[in-house]
């Protein structure tokens, strides 16, 4: 009854900056890189904030479709995932050792990379922990280094804990020509028959992200964990499997409202350090969009955003540097008014505004364009 007052009575705050999260469009991706690999199972990567597309919304999605376990960093997000989605929920990174008495059990599989927290886990919790052994195959980031001293070393430990995963990362998914990509593959299952030696047999065998999804055909790898193509977005450098990753459809878009808006005169100047000189009369438009919600000051007097309007459609220039909360926009001679949208990132590939167009401007990958969109922007699915 309490809730029930509280909705009645909150305030409807009408958001200046929005991002739409398209559904149809994820759904699409998940199908097609499950059909790139029908052996196996997908493991959409939820990390940061679901790569900037809000952790919330995505499990929702996801929890409309046939994906049986989302992958998430870390503990502070599993808690959301539980409450979202109602499936398995596999934390990829270590975490303090406290943290995993907090976790459910039943729902939540543990990626383990050393012998101090598979002895803190065995001896905690037993049998009831689900884990997935992770073997350094050559990115030395982490891992399992020698997996047969690894199991001759802990085989108590082992014994008493679950072990339903064997797991790597590729380091050079994003190039398809790579050798390194094919040593990885094979140092990966010469461990899992190290594994199958000691009798063990994981039910998830899973070395490929966004690129490995592509890139790897061995029916023993029988799950992915697809991060940047699972939201649409090419996973390789270059042209690199552009007849396939052409199918991935972008699953957001990013629209800001114009708060101000001016006329300056020629030889005036906009915004931090005065390095915009305006060279003839024009119109300034400022949006409540800056560094904090994710603009990257590296945008500034490059980047163009869409206007649209009753009259026309065009595009406008950041004016002068991306300040914290607001970013000027030149409309040379065309009257906009308060309140119109503004198109900061388009959904469409080849549009100027897109992710991947506006990460190569600045030279910077998409995943970082994503993940710096700020948390605290309102997603809305569509």
């Amino acid at each position: 009854m309490i809730e029930f007052f509280k909705r009645i009575i909150k305030p409807k705050y009408q958001t200046l900056n929005k991002i739409e999260i398209l559904k149809d469009n994820l759904i699409h991706n998940l199908n097609y890189l499950y059909s790139l690999q029908e052996q196996a199972e997908m493991f959409p990567v939820l990390k940061s904030n679901a790569y900037g597309h809000g952790l919330r919304e995505v499990s929702k999605i996801l929890n409309e479709t046939r994906v049986k376990m989302m992958a998430v960093d870390s503990f502070p997000e599993a808690q959301i995932v539980y409450k979202y989605f109602s499936r398995n929920v596999l934390i990829l990174n270590e975490m303090p050792l406290k943290a995993y008495r907090y976790c459910k059990f039943q729902r939540t599989e543990f990626v383990v990379y050393n012998q101090e927290t598979l002895k803190y886990l065995a001896k905690k919790f037993g049998r009831k922990i689900k884990i997935h052994l992770f073997l350094n195959t050559g990115m030395n980031r982490e891992g399992i280094n020698d997996l047969d001293i690894f199991i001759k070393d802990n085989l108590k430990y082992l014994e008493r804990v679950n072990i339903v995963g064997f797991c790597s990362h590729l380091a050079e998914s994003d190039n398809s020509s790579s050798d390194f990509n094919k040593q990885q593959e094979k140092v990966f299952l010469s461990g899992l028959d190290v594994l199958n030696k000691y009798k063990i047999y994981p039910k998830w065998i899973h070395l490929g992200n966004s690129g490995g999804v592509f890139l790897l055909k061995n029916n023993r790898l029988n799950s992915f964990r697809p991060g940047l193509s699972f939201y649409g977005y090419n996973p390789f450098n270059g042209d690199d499997f552009s007849n396939l990753t052409a199918k991935l459809k972008p699953a957001l878009r990013v629209f800001s409202t114009i708060t101000s808006f001016h006329k300056v005169k020629a030889g005036e100047k906009v915004s931090y350090s005065n390095d915009f000189k305006a060279e003839q009369d024009l119109n300034i438009a400022t949006i409540p969009f800056g560094y904090f919600e994710g603009l990257d000051r590296r945008f500034s007097n490059c980047a163009k955003f869409l206007f649209t309007n009753k009259n026309e459609v065009f595009w406008g220039k950041i004016a002068g540097k991306v300040c914290m909360n607001l970013t000027c926009i030149n409309c040379l001679d065309r009257e906009v008014k308060l309140g119109d949208e503004v198109k900061l990132i388009s959904e469409i590939k080849d549009m100027e505004n897109s992710i991947e167009s506006l990460s190569k401007k600045i030279d910077i990958i998409s995943y970082e364009m994503l993940i710096r969109l700020n948390s605290n922007i309102k997603r809305v699915i569509v």
